[in-house]
Order: structure tokens, then sequence, then C-alpha cells
């Protein structure tokens, strides 16, 4: 099994065509070398893909995956990865979940579970400690994904009695029919990226169930509760984790973006929104909010609470407030909640939905496409959204994203996405480093996959944002230490805290104002970190990542150490992707965003792409064809 704690010590494989379950061999070594979530997904298709798989044929596969410390009750550490190849991008892509569906298929026994395959019929299937069902699933299809996790808990009660405690994910309309960009839903929270949620109906699975009794040990129990109630405290303490979070939620940034020329309006042709304050992280708290919510085990608790329509539900994040407002011109909070809502039911990604309506309204508005669809004139997206998770109409096209609509109509200047997925809500002309990170990152437009170099830009520390220097370094040592936090189990949000609460809290005292004028300088110093990481042979407080995985799992780790496995992650998720044509060529931003200034009378307001990607490069040991080299994979031990 494994000699690791907080490892339940298995793989399976079932297949859906030959209704067979097998254990996929998944070693110590390669959980000391890739962790969990996502790089376990990207090692088990390096090994299985060719580059001939096609997103919907039975040879993609479906991986989730959880890290080492889910489970263990570690602060805001319930998170799991759903990855397969993007029916939106013909590439890898991964959606990182909060729901409790990782949770539970470590108490059914398994690390991860991969779906290859083509079911005949609809299907849910069941995973516990006995091993899999299948269950028919004709009853479920066509329902939304609250109905469908009601049919499923009463179902199970019925199977297994009233008392189970279960996690589940599923799919709904969108899904069903093949929406490039639909998402899987878990409880509340959404796995929305890439279109995961297309790849499960193309295999005619509605929904997973995990349920089970497994003990998820922890190493030094003493010490992992001692490391957590510390940790714990230092999260609660911080000016963001403690309070900007709790209070307004992820929607706290709308101003901050405003203020920086951040947020994306009007189809990414501004970064400013006149009525921003109505669709802000205060108005959302004031005039919306009826409570704080969470994933198991975090003490942040981010998400927010509305009503629509009488029924209490998720509230929208950042994302969605600010694509379904200011880049649609749309000031009223109540649709935003609405959409937010129906989003969610249908089973559809915020980001690229958004994005692509927004694409619509301008190619209608130049003459190139006559849909209907136009800036502030937003009374009927509900139907526009219903149209597009049933394919009717409109919604037909537009399920197909803004890269396929600009490629059939024109309009590729203004079709805001990287590689086919659509950037989220960050205006990257004010954070230059951020439109890199679109720009490389593996799964296309994300944010997150991109680096989240934002953050330093003006979104928690405000280096300079236009100046393109260090940013390709920079960029680099975000994309790695991320991926490590996401590969153990961990939210994002808890690397918020790694930077000292005063930089946060105190941003005009004289060691903030230097650190900020420094970073930009320190590139080379970035750069030598990565060339030989075993400089950070140490371990330190502020990066409690390395000791979670020493007390909880019982592996050796120091800051180098931690730092280099989320570049193997990276580094082999970027190789498979170069079996489906990645390469520097692909990786590119539209003109909108690289020829044309944000502010006419400002030169610095594009993002300078190529002088910056041709130092990412070299920085992170790759080729000028943007790819890493047979001598680079060897030497992270990528076989």
């Amino acid at each position: 099994m494994t000699k690791y704690s907080g490892y339940m010590g298995k793989v399976l494989m079932i297949d859906l065509s030959e209704g067979s379950e097998k254990e996929y061999p998944w070693t110590d070594r390669d959980r000391e070398l890739y962790l969990g979530g996502k790089a376990v997904a990207s090692k088990i298709m390096y090994d299985n893909f060719t580059g001939k798989e096609e997103p919907f044929s039975g040879d993609n596969l479906i991986i989730v995956s959880t890290g080492p410390v889910t489970g263990t009750f570690a602060p805001s550490s319930n998170r799991f990865d759903i990855s397969a190849l993007s029916p939106l991008t013909g590439l890898t892509t991964s959606s990182n979940c909060g729901g409790d569906f990782g949770f539970y298929l470590k108490k059914a026994g398994l690390d991860a579970l991969i779906i290859r395959g083509k079911s005949e019929k609809p299907i849910w299937i069941e995973i516990d400690e006995q091993g899999v069902k299948y269950h028919p699933a004709e009853g479920l299809w066509g329902m939304r994904t609250g109905e469908t996790q009601t049919a499923l808990k009463k179902q199970l009660a019925e199977l297994k009695g009233p008392k189970t405690r279960s996690g589940m994910l599923c799919i709904g309309p969108a899904g069903e029919n093949l929406v490039r960009y639909a998402a899987v839903i878990s409880g509340e929270r959404a796995g929305g990226r890439g279109g995961i949620g297309a790849v499960f109906g193309s295999k005619n699975v509605k929904a997973l169930v995990a349920s089970g009794s497994r003990e998820i040990k922890i190493y030094n129990k003493e010490k992992a509760m001692e490391h957590h109630k510390k940790w714990t405290a230092v999260l609660k303490a911080h000016p963001i984790t403690g309070s900007q979070l709790p209070r307004l939620g992820t929607a706290s940034l709308v101003s901050s973006m405003e203020l920086n020329g951040q947020l994306a309006t009007r189809n990414f042709s501004a970064g400013r929104f006149e009525n921003f304050e109505r669709v802000s992280g205060e108005a959302l708290a004031e005039e919306e909010n009826k409570g704080n919510t969470g994933c198991l085990s975090c003490p942040i608790r981010c998400s927010r609470t509305v009503e629509v329509e009488g029924k209490r539900v998720k509230g929208p994040e950042l994302e969605t407030l600010g694509l379904f407002g200011a880049n649609l011109l749309n000031d009223d909070l109540k649709l935003v909640c609405r959409w937010n809502n129906e989003l969610d039911e249908l089973g559809m990604d915020s980001i690229s939905c958004a994005g692509t309506i927004a694409w619509a309204m301008e190619a209608n508005e130049k003459g190139l496409w006559d849909n209907g669809l136009k800036f502030g004139q937003v009374e009927g997206i509900s139907r526009t959204l219903e149209d597009i998770a049933f394919r009717r109409g409109i919604g037909d096209e537009l399920a197909e994203g803004s890269k396929r609509l600009s490629d059939k109509y024109g309009g590729k200047d203004f079709a805001i996405q990287s590689k086919g997925m659509e950037l989220s809500a960050y205006e990257p002309r004010r954070a230059v480093g951020q439109g890199l990170g679109y720009a490389v990152s593996n799964r296309g437009g994300c944010h997150l996959n991109g680096g989240y170099l934002v953050v330093l830009e003006g979104l928690g520390l405000n280096i300079d944002r236009q100046t393109p220097k260090a940013k390709a370094q920079l960029c680099m040592f975000m994309q790695d230490f991320m991926e490590s936090i996401s590969l153990c189990g961990h939210c994002l949000f808890t690397s918020y805290a790694v930077f000292p609460g005063f930089l946060i809290s105190k941003p005009n005292s004289p060691v903030t104002r230097f650190v900020n004028y420094i970073i930009p300088h320190c590139g080379w110093a970035v750069g030598l970190l990565d060339r030989f990481p075993a400089m950070a042979c140490i371990n330190m407080p502020l990066i409690p990542y390395t000791y979670e995985l020493k007390y909880a799992v019982g592996m050796k780790m120091n800051i180098g150490k931690f730092l280099r496995i989320g570049e193997r992650s990276y580094n082999v998720e970027r190789a498979v992707n170069a079996r489906f044509g990645v390469s520097a060529e692909k990786d590119k931003l539209p003109k909108r965003l690289t020829d044309v200034l944000q502010d006419p009378n400002d030169p610095s307001t594009k993002v300078p792409l190529e002088k910056m990607k041709r130092i990412y490069y070299r920085t992170r040991g790759w080729g000028s064809d943007g790819l890493p080299g047979q001598g680079k994979l060897k030497r992270l031990g990528i076989k």
C-alpha cells in the first residue's frame, strides 16, 4: 500500500466500455515525486496519452484525485482535483474543487479514481469500501444539479440507510448536452474550467457518489494538531484571510481592481467600470449577503449566501461579479446573484460563459454576427443561459466558446481567450505579469494556473504593475509554488498568509514601499533558486505546507524540495500538452491586450508578451519552442 500517512494507498481505474475495474500502479516513489492532486493526473495522462485522443472519445480519461492532507482537517485542506482532456481547448485541463467528494473518496479507500471508456446508457457510479457499483441514471438525466443531488441522497438512503454520509459530484443539462465549458458540481462548489462536465456527459456519467469509513491516518497526530492550531491562528490574524475574505469574500477585490484599472470592462476594452460600486463586494455584503459559509475544515469561510427567488443559495464569487457585471456593462447585483445560481444549476463555468457572451455582444455591435445581444441590455440573459445549456437557437453556437465563434465569424482580436479558454476578470494591461501568466498557462486563460501574479501587482502587494522586469521569473515561481500547495490538497487562499500581514495592512510604510520597490529587481535571485533548489534546504513558519507534510504525512520536506515538486508537476503537464500541439506559438493573447493601449496616453498599458515569454522560457529551462526538452524532463525525474 504505502508507508506514508495521509494517503489511502490505492488508485483505481474503471473502464466503462468493458465494465471492469483494476488497481492502477502508483508507488511511494510516485507519491514523493508528485504528491497528489493534478500532478497525479498529469503523470497518468503522460503515461497514457499519445496525442491522438479526442475529448469526447472513450480514450479520454477523467481523473479525480485528492491530496495527502485532504481529510486530515488541516486548515483549508478539503480540496480535490478533476482532470481530463478539455473539449474547450483540446489540451489537458484540471479543476480544483472545494466540495466534500474528495474527503469521502478517501473514506472509501481511494486516493484517486480514473474513468475511461463510455457507458452505453446514462449511469451514476457509487464508490465505497466494497468497490464500485453502477446504477441507471435515465431518471436523473435532464435534471439540474441541485435536483440531482437531492434525488441521489434519497436513492442512497434507500440503498444504504438514512444515516449514510457521502460526497457527490454531478453534471447538469450543460454537461449532458456537451457544452464545451460545462462544469461539475459538488454540493455548491464547482469544478468549473475547461469543460470537465461535458466529458462526463460524453461518457454518459451523470454523477459520482462516494462513502465509507476508512481511517485517514495522521503520522504524528499530536504535532499535526499543534501545527494546525498555530496555522489557524495565523490565518485568522492575517488581514486578508482573517478579515477581508471572511467579511467580503473574493468579491472584495472588485474595488481594488477598479482602482488599479484591472477590472475587465466591456469585453476587456477598458479596465474601469463607472458603476462598479453597485456590483462590488461591499454592495454584496450590505445588500445581498445572508451569511458566510466555507468548505470542510476551513477557518476562512469566504463563501457568501444570498437569496434567490426565496431560496438561500451560494452567492457569486469575484469572477462572476466582474464578468457578468462590468464586462457586460451590467450593474444589477440581484441579476448577477440570480445568474450565478442558474449557472450552478445548469452546470456551467461562469468565466467562459460570460466571456463568450461578451464577445458575442461586441460581434453583434460590429456587424459580424446578428445575435441580438447588446452591452448593458441584459434582461434576457437568463433565457440565454438556458439556451446555451440545452443548445437551443443562438445558445447552440454560444456553447462552443469564443475561440470557435471567432474562427467562424471573425473578431479574433477581441475574443478574449488563450488556447481556447476565456480569461478571468483581471484586465492584464494594468498587470502585465498576469498577462504573461494567462498566455503561458498550461490550461489556457487561467489566472491560477498562470501564477496569479496580480496578487503582487496591486491585489496584495503593490509592485510596479507595468514593468516587465522580473515578471517572467516571478510568474514561474508563483506557478510552481501554487502548484505544490494544490497538490497537497490545500486551498490556494491560504497562500495569502505567506505574505507578512503588515505588508498588506500598512501599504505606505517605509518597509512595505521598499519591498514593493525591490521585488522587480530580484528576478536573478528567483532564477537562481529555480536552478539550485537545494539552496533552500530549510523550512520557515511563513510556509506552513512543508511542516504539514512532515507531521501529517511523514514525508521529509523542505522549501526547495516543495518548489521542485510544483515545477515537476508544471513540466509534466506541459509535456502532455506538447503531444496535442502546444508550443510557443500557442502561448499568446488577443491583440486587444498586446497591441492596443488601455490608456492611449500611456505606452506601458499593453502586455509586452513576446519579451517576457523569451525570458520565461529561458528561466524555466525550456527551448525557444516553449517546451521542456528531454534533458529538462530527465533532471526532474520524469521518465
